[in-house]
């Protein structure tokens, strides 16, 4: 009978069908989306061969996001979400179709693959602010933790199988890749336009620089949400390495455009795994220690990455950080969308997302440059390094990070 109880709690976010239709849009943008870093980044180092032109493709991707976070988080506060979402996502769709038709005509050059992803950078600037703050309003207050668990696990599940089908496509060329990512894209703005969600009467306060900028006010006014956020965007822009993943494949591992797509799942199978965990055994005591301790996991498991010249190994420290980036990833999003003010959470869900695409984006144009520098091994060891050295000031800079025990407080 415990054990039914359990199950029936595992699955509960899954009884309100608007949640149930918002995450199978977000698998299949997960999938269109991993499609599509899978192959233009091989793209991209096939038509240049350098790591530096790889870190560009996470700059043209982050520069949208930080320039139009501020107001994409205001327009989310004034307008219903659900069809930002819709708008966003059918111009992702448009943009892989467009690389579609470029790539059919013979182009060869490769500043229209920059160019389209800005666009879709610019996109997904509003879907991320939209798409966070949307989360919170389609489920009970009592089904939260589990709805951010399965939100999680969706995406991640679909950065397992993107990047594995994206590189397994890639095998009849570039334009296979772009069309089956524009059909997922495409998909995803029908479903979520199927969403049933009426959104709250919020009052629509005119566009200022006070209220532009209140999502980073409030988020400064929470030690614990600032330490949750900034240790996340520490960690993962020092350690990531996904960047450079086509020239470990290529280079290192020698396992071709195949390989790179396990390569980029793995840490998404990591975190999926661990996702599913936190929805049956969610986190409920010591928060901030166990997230700081997931950082540190996190960095070590980069460091052996770097070092490790063998598939599998190289595939089991992956899905090490993937799952300990899970935990990390667990905390921050249940502190931003659980203790902000609805009329709020799209501004903060702005400021978050640009934390994430710094730490996501900017972690690889930094990675890519001090690749170009010190090369890919050294570049990966050292942002591990760094991002155990991160856990371990984050734990003294913020107390009140370290010591917050539960994560969703009772009177809540």
């Amino acid at each position: 009978m415990a054990a039914g109880l359990k199950a029936d709690s595992a699955w509960a976010a899954f009884r309100h069908r608007d949640f149930a239709f918002f995450c199978a849009a977000r698998f299949l943008s997960g999938v269109g989306i991993q499609m599509l870093n899978v192959a233009v980044g091989w793209l991209v180092y096939e038509l240049t061969g350098s790591a530096l032109a790889l870190g560009m493709v996470g700059l043209a991707a982050f520069l949208p996001v930080v320039s139009l976070a501020l107001f994409a988080g205001h327009v989310a506060d004034r307008h219903d979400r659900r069809r930002i979402l819709v708008a966003a996502y059918g111009t992702v769709a448009a943009a892989a179709s467009a690389l579609v038709l470029y790539l059919l005509a013979g182009g060869t050059a490769v500043w229209p693959l920059f160019l389209a992803v800005t666009a879709m950078g610019s996109a997904r600037a509003f879907a991320n602010p939209a798409s966070q703050a949307l989360v919170p309003n389609l489920v009970p207050a009592h089904h939260f933790g589990n709805a951010i668990a399965w939100n999680s696990s969706t995406w991640q599940t679909a950065t397992i199988i993107g990047p594995a089908l994206g590189g397994g496509l890639y095998i009849f060329g570039a334009p296979t890749v772009f069309a089956a990512a524009a059909g997922a894209l495409a998909l995803t703005a029908l479903l979520l336009a199927a969403v049933r969600h009426r959104p709250a009467m919020r009052p629509r306060e005119p566009a200022s620089w006070a209220s532009l900028l209140a999502g980073l006010v409030f988020i400064r006014s929470q030690q614990v949400m600032l330490g949750a956020i900034s240790l996340d965007l520490v960690a993962v822009l020092l350690g990531g390495a996904t960047a450079l993943l086509p020239i470990f494949a290529e280079e290192i591992l020698a396992v071709g455009p195949a390989g790179l797509g396990l390569l980029r799942s793995m840490p998404a199978a990591g975190a999926a795994l661990m996702a599913l965990l936190l929805a049956w055994r969610p986190i409920r005591r010591r928060a901030g220690r166990k997230m700081l301790l997931a950082v540190a996991v996190f960095g070590l498991a980069t460091v052996g990455f770097g070092l490790s010249e063998t598939l599998w190994l190289s595939l089991l420290c992956l899905l090490v950080l993937g799952a300990a980036d899970m935990v990390s990833v667990f905390v921050r999003q249940t502190l931003v969308q659980l203790e902000t003010p609805d009329a709020m959470r799209g501004r903060v869900a702005a400021v978050n997302s640009v934390f994430i695409g710094a730490s996501n984006e900017l972690g690889e144009f930094e990675s890519g440059t001090l690749a170009a520098l010190v090369g890919a091994v050294g570049a990966v060891v050292i942002g591990g390094a760094g991002s155990v050295a991160a856990a371990a000031y984050w734990a003294w800079r913020f107390p009140a990070l370290r010591e917050r025990d539960e994560l969703i407080r009772q009177e809540r």
